[in-house]
């Protein structure tokens, strides 16, 4: 993964021995001894990550001191929860490198999001012979919604074929655009293989054909700082549980401009500014998109989640994820029988995929459960990706910043109990 220029402060905390006696202490789950008395070893960070205390503090704070519905009391609870939720707002803004706090949109998560740009600029921009490009590594979150709007409007779908190495061909995708490319759908970071995208070179090549990007952010954005002016892109989607906030809420992020175009997706309270007998007109950003009650504590909280992620620093968190995706890669090899799908260590995320000859994966998954592994498998939303590798389905084990070299030994000598149970030579 690519690291972002770094300050002198960030070179020197990037030479400090990560804190992780003190970052597993923050996260009370960790500390969990599961029935059968092993003690829990997490590694499935991909589908939803723990929560620091400081992340369920904020939470459980708002309901307790301040709970009150957004944007609708003029009462000291309503005016205090409003100015929290801003403030995360901004934060997250900040985060992200948006241009302004207005552009952040909070949805229920990336499948939302997604899908609000799907229907809500999709449906009313995309029109017949108009092109959409999308690859097999995309989550069916960035898939199906624009299988539907194509269906719809009579766009055509093109799809980036998977380069040999498990990364996406840019050679490939410079051919297939083309003057009716009008939109490029593209995960950040592959949530079966770890593949890291070159969302700036992406973005590059769609504007020469004038198209717009939206990246699924779900994976990259709680592992690698993203910078959307930096980028180019036009939209960004992630969900706050996988940077280790609240699950019922997410980000939309999108350019002012396009915002303002695009037509609301949820209609009711809070997203109007008139309504008349027949028709209505919309509030401003980014109200025109929240319609109805947000998950407040929610979003309030995965401003914590973001503070906390800030503090420790992405320079910090990548060295040491990094060393623990070697170090899986190492030992995972070592074990015959073993395949890890996806690209090199240095084209991925924190992410091992990978399959153990003559086992199924629910097999495997299982009986790493007894050891007190708790991985992922199955297709993980990505049927196209896993017909293109050639496999029904996949073992997954994804790493955080609380995850440890030891854990990835219990991890590997849990693969040998399972070689051995199901007598796999």
């Amino acid at each position: 993964m690519t690291v972002p220029t770094m300050t002198d402060e960030m070179k020197t905390l990037q030479t400090t021995t990560f804190p992780i006696t003190q970052v597993r202490n923050d996260f009370p789950i960790l500390a969990t001894i599961l029935p059968n008395g092993c003690p829990l070893v997490y590694l499935d960070n991909g589908a939803t990550a723990q929560k620091p205390k400081c992340v369920i503090d904020k939470e459980v704070e708002v309901y307790e001191e301040y709970n009150a519905n957004a944007h609708r009391g003029d009462y000291v609870f309503g005016v205090r929860l409003d100015e929290e939720l801003e403030a995360s707002r901004t934060l997250i803004a900040n985060f992200i490198g948006a241009n302004e706090p207005a552009e952040v949109v909070f949805t229920a998560g990336s499948t939302m999001s997604l899908n609000m740009v799907a229907h809500s600029w999709g449906r009313k921009f995309l029109k017949q012979g108009d092109e959409i490009v999308l690859n097999p590594m995309e989550h069916h979150a960035n898939i199906v919604p624009w299988q539907l709007i194509a269906a719809e409007t009579g766009a055509v779908l093109k799809y980036v074929p998977l380069a040999v190495d498990g990364t996406f061909d840019l050679a490939s995708y410079r051919e297939i655009l083309s003057q009716k490319t009008r939109l490029v759908a593209v995960t950040g970071m592959s949530n079966v293989l770890g593949t890291v995208t070159p969302l700036e070179e992406i973005a590059t090549a769609a504007k020469t054909v004038d198209a717009l990007v939206v990246v699924d952010g779900a994976q990259l954005v709680p592992h690698a700082p993203v910078d959307v002016q930096k980028l180019g892109i036009d939209f960004l989607a992630f969900s706050g549980h996988k940077i280790y906030g609240p699950t019922g809420v997410g980000v939309l992020w999108g350019r002012r401009e396009l915002l303002e175009a695009m037509s609301p997706f949820l209609a009711g309270g809070h997203m109007i500014d008139r309504v008349f007998d027949d028709h209505s007109t919309w509030a401003a950003l980014p109200a025109k998109f929240e319609a109805g009650t947000l998950p407040t504590a929610q979003a309030i909280a995965l401003g914590s989640a973001v503070e906390y992620v800030n503090k420790l620093g992405f320079p910090a968190i990548h060295r040491h994820e990094e060393e623990l995706l070697h170090y899986a890669h190492e030992r995972l090899n070592a074990i015959d029988g073993v395949k890890i799908h996806g690209p090199a260590v240095e084209k991925k995320g924190s992410i091992v995929s990978f399959t153990l000859k003559d086992a199924h994966p629910q097999d495997v998954a299982n009986l790493l459960d007894r050891k007190g592994v708790a991985v992922r498998y199955g297709h993980h939303c990505t049927m196209l990706l896993h017909e293109a590798l050639g496999v029904s389905a996949t073992v997954r084990a994804s790493f955080a910043l609380y995850n440890t070299k030891e854990e990835i030994d219990v991890l590997a000598d849990a693969i040998e109990f399972v070689k051995q149970r199901l007598r796999i030579a």
